[in-house]
Order: structure tokens, then sequence, then C-alpha cells
């Protein structure tokens, strides 16, 4: 699919993901032990058969520039287009200190690269969007209809509505009526995934810009669909969540023990691609105990693991217990100590004989580094 360009939002970090974003953006928010969340932008893209990525970073980027590389592990390090990071540096100079205050915004700091857009027409999409969509079929859907605008939603994403633009339709898909963060469902939640030809954004992008507008879906959506844009929806029926806060983190974190959950996000025929770290494989000790878990690699499991998510080179320790847990890299749970419903960040270490305890709405996260 030549004749699409990816635009992938990564600036934002959200405060509600409290410790889990100190020292990242939410896009990089490690997921399902072996992933970030990035990776399924990115996979969806790639999958679709998309070349040409840029991705809008601001602040706290340096995990995810660490992760993403050159874009060789999806394919996309290449010498013509490929994966591109976009930096804030033509918006910090007119704006200093100043973070993107909403899309359109983010779009005019990098404007000078949208205009050297090769493709006809432009997917914009969020870094922190887990699921696995049909990219392929909902641009082609986007071409047929002859639409402005083409939105990917879902059913219901479970997150708070406060949070989410719903979209009221007819019989053939249009869109009716767009509400902007209700305060209860109103119709089809959007994934903020949006289609659109590189001519569109561009006169958007000047019009926003001119009248400092800076919200997408309030700037643009909105007034467009008052003004008679159309605006059509792609439906997608399967699994999707948004990485915006640490209790929806940990319950859709939780959801991956479930075999359908996990069937439905990583497909065979989509894959999700990540970061290669070539880790060996796990060990388990002769006391080891594990139930209804996901290790990654590299791991050494000693204790007792329970419905818990483990990222590559995890130590648990013997007599050490794992419960409804989420323990990202090289974490460290000693000899004697208990965890239950916490999320560890990378390199923490759980003292002997410790017990720490968080609930299932409200899970303990421990920040990276940090010795406990």
């Amino acid at each position: 699919m030549n004749d699409l360009h990816g635009i992938i939002f990564a600036y934002k970090q959200s405060p509600d993901l409290r410790e889990l974003v100190q020292q990242r953006n939410s896009c990089s928010v490690p997921f399902g032990g072996r992933y970030r969340a990035i990776d399924f932008a990115l996979s969806n893209l790639v999958n679709a058969g998309v070349t040409d990525v840029g991705i809008i970073v601001h602040t706290s980027y340096q995990s995810l520039l660490d992760h993403v590389g050159s874009g060789k592990d999806w394919d996309l390090s290449r010498k013509h287009g490929g994966l591109r990071i976009l930096p804030p540096f033509g918006f910090a100079g007119k704006h200093p200190n100043s973070q993107y205050r909403g899309r359109m915004d983010a779009l005019a700091g990098v404007y000078s690269y949208l205009q050297t857009i090769r493709q006809d027409y432009v997917i914009l999409t969020q870094g922190d969007l887990a699921a696995n969509l049909p990219i392929d079929e909902a641009f082609e859907r986007h071409l047929k209809s002859g639409a402005d605008i083409t939105a990917i939603c879902v059913p219901s994403t479970g997150a708070d509505p406060r949070l989410t633009t719903y979209m009221a339709v007819d019989g053939d898909n249009r869109v009716a009526d767009i509400s902007v963060h209700p305060s209860s469902a109103k119709g089809k939640a959007s994934l903020e995934t949006y289609i659109l030809s590189k001519s569109l954004l561009m006169s958007l992008v000047d019009q926003c810009s001119a009248h400092d507008v800076y919200s997408f879906s309030q700037g643009v959506l909105l007034p467009g669909l008052a003004e008679g844009l159309d605006i059509r929806v792609f439906d997608f029926n399967g699994y999707a969540t948004r990485v915006l806060k640490v209790g929806g983190y940990f319950h859709c974190s939780m959801e991956l023990l479930d075999p359908k959950v996990r069937a439905d996000l990583f497909r065979k025929d989509r894959p999700i691609k990540t970061k290669d770290m070539s880790n060996p494989s796990t060990y388990y000790g002769p006391d080891a105990k594990v139930v209804n878990s996901l290790v990654s690699d590299g791991c050494r499991i000693e204790g007792t693991v329970i419905n818990s998510i483990l990222a590559r080179g995890v130590h648990v320790e013997k007599g050490a217990v794992v419960e409804n847990c989420i323990l990202l890299q090289r974490a460290t749970v000693q000899e004697g100590a208990a965890l239950h419903y916490a999320i560890a960040d990378k390199n923490v270490r759980v003292c002997p004989g410790r017990t720490l305890m968080g609930h299932g709405t409200y899970p303990l996260v421990i920040a990276k580094d940090e010795i406990v």
C-alpha cells in the first residue's frame, strides 16, 4: 500500500500513569511483557503495507528512541522514506518550554515534514493504542466511500467517557453527530485513528494554525461536520484499549491472561513486532510454581508466580510469591518476599521478607530503579 503515509502521535506523557511515566512517555510504556505500547501502531501500519511513518514526539522520548531505533525490527529502516522521529524543533523555537496542546498543534510543529510526504493519503493514529487494526481494509473502504475523513471506531472501549470521542452514525455509517469527552457514552467510540487525503490534512493544518486551533476533535471534526465534511466510520470489532491510567493499564494487562484476548490482539496474519532482544530461555528452579502467567525470555523463576506478567530478565527468588502483578525488565523479588497487585518498573528490587500489596482497582506502583 504505497499511497498511504503513517503519522503516529507519541508526544503525550499522561500524568494518570504516575510512576510509569517518570522517565518515559505513554507510548513507550511496556505492555504484555515483551512489547511497548507503540509496537501496535507501528505493526498495524507495516502489516497494511505502509512504508513511510513519522512519529511525533515532544518530551521524555529517550526510552522511545532506544526502543524503535532506526525501525529495523519493523522493516522501516530504508534509504528512502521509512521511519522518521519528529522532535518539536520548529515548535520549540516559536513556543519555548511549551507542550503540544493537541494534535493540530503537533502537526503544525512538524509542518515542514508534512510537506515532504510522497503519498496522497495519510493515516493519523495514537502511539498508546493497543489494538490489531486491519488498516488495509479501512483504507480500501475509505477510497470506495469517497469520504473526506474515515474514523476507525469500536462499539465501546470501556475507557472513561470523559477521555473518549463518540460518533453517532446513520445507515451508511456517515457521522451525524460527534460528542467529545461527554459524561456518558453516546454512540461508537473513536480509536482516534483517522484516514484522510494529504491535501485535506494540509489545508486543515493551515486553517487551524491561522486561528490558533489545537484540538483535532473539537477544532476539526465538530466544525467540519457542521460545514458538510463527509466523515464516515469504519467499524472494528476486535480488542482495543488505550494506555491512559494506571488502573486501566493494570486491568488491560491482566486481560492478556485470557487466551481469547491474546488470540485477538496477537494474530498470526497480522503479527505485532517488537525490538529483538535475543534473550536466553527462562530458567525454572526445582521449587518453582507458575500458574496462569505470561513469562518472557531471560527470566529466572525459583519461587511462586500466579496470574502475573513478567518481562525479560525478571528474577523471582526461592520462597518469594508474586501474585496478580506486572514485573518489568530486570525486576527482582528476593527470597521470602511477597508481592500482590503491584506493578514493579525496570530494575526494581524487593528486599527479602518484604510484603507489598495493592488492590485490583488501585495497584501499587514501584518506580524504576527503586529498592524496597
